[in-house]
């Protein structure tokens, strides 16, 4: 298996700060569409634990839209293959570190999260 084929971590890349964009500036839409719409796909974020993509986009859609900025200070993607990746960052919001991963997988309708995780130090 090949490890991080520049194509497809751009591809992923792209994928995340298309993902990244949406989430500071709370378009709900682009959020739900770039998570897998599956009961499979899990999100654990600072505060919650959702299965499946009702329970995320219910939560998406009920979360206040002030104070999602924040600064990424480190990022690592890795592809295995040419279909399997994760994304994870730390960065900085309001003064307080937080870290997140992502699993995306390459999926007929493209690149989509399938698992994430949210936290702050």
């Amino acid at each position: 298996m090949e490890i991080n084929i520049p194509e497809v971590v751009a591809e992923v890349a792209a994928a995340f700060r298309r993902y990244e964009r949406a989430l500071v500036t709370n378009d709900v839409a682009v959020l739900d569409e770039l998570f897998w719409q599956s009961p499979y796909t899990v999100r654990y974020g600072a505060g919650e634990l959702l299965y499946g993509h009702e329970e995320i986009a219910r939560f998406r859609a009920a979360r206040p839209a002030t104070g999602l900025a924040r600064k990424i200070l480190r990022e690592a993607i890795t592809t295995f293959g040419r279909d399997f990746a994760t994304a994870s960052i730390h960065f900085e919001r309001d003064g307080r570190i937080g870290r997140q991963m992502q699993t995306w997988v390459r999926l007929p309708e493209g690149w989509r999260v399938v698992a994430a995780h949210v936290s702050m130090m």
